[in-house]
């Protein structure tokens, strides 16, 4: 049986840099999927960037993009998603591959607003490959759904816990 794993926690509490650090310490497996970064111009944050775990690269949403849509003052551009999250969670769930792991930071708002993304999402959760991915502690329907399936363990990011998650994590897969 794959394992299923979200990460939860709040804004700044560490799940992406949780989720990187897993990803090293599992460069021997196949790893797909995407992690999500801040992007900051004279220490204000000015958007968020999408970078596959094959190295490529987008914004996904910045303060300069008219959207829609629109999350708080950032325009995303749902094109990222398609074009670069959507190939190899498709991939992950048409055809999985033995040993495959499917990395997603994060279901948030704004990869969440994408149809086409939470379609993929759900797809990977029904497919025989593990998946580990990081969501807000904040209640969505999308994501509580998620939470509530019996086949998937909610493991909270904490302050005290999120430098020693990836080493268990890592143990486990």
């Amino acid at each position: 049986m794959p394992t299923r794993i979200l990460l939860e926690g709040r804004p700044g509490v560490g799940k992406t840099t949780a989720i990187r650090r897993l990803a090293a310490l599992l460069h021997g497996r196949d790893i797909v999927g995407f992690t999500t970064e801040e992007i900051r111009q004279g220490g204000a944050r000015v958007g968020f960037a999408l970078e596959t775990a094959a190295g490529h690269r987008a914004v996904l949403a910045h303060v300069d993009f008219p959207g829609p849509p629109k999350v708080g003052r950032y325009g995303v551009d749902l094109g990222v998603m398609d074009r670069l999250a959507l190939p190899a969670l498709t991939a992950a769930s048409a055809d999985p591959v033995p040993g495959q792991l499917v990395l997603i930071d994060e279901l948030g708002r704004m990869e969440l607003a994408s149809a086409s993304f939470r379609q993929a999402v759900r797809s990977v959760f029904e497919a025989d490959v593990d998946v580990v991915a990081t969501v807000h502690a904040h209640s969505d329907p999308f994501t509580d759904a998620l939470k509530r399936r019996a086949d998937t363990e909610l493991v909270a990011v904490t302050g005290a816990n999120r430098h020693s998650l990836p080493d268990e994590l890592a143990a486990r897969l």
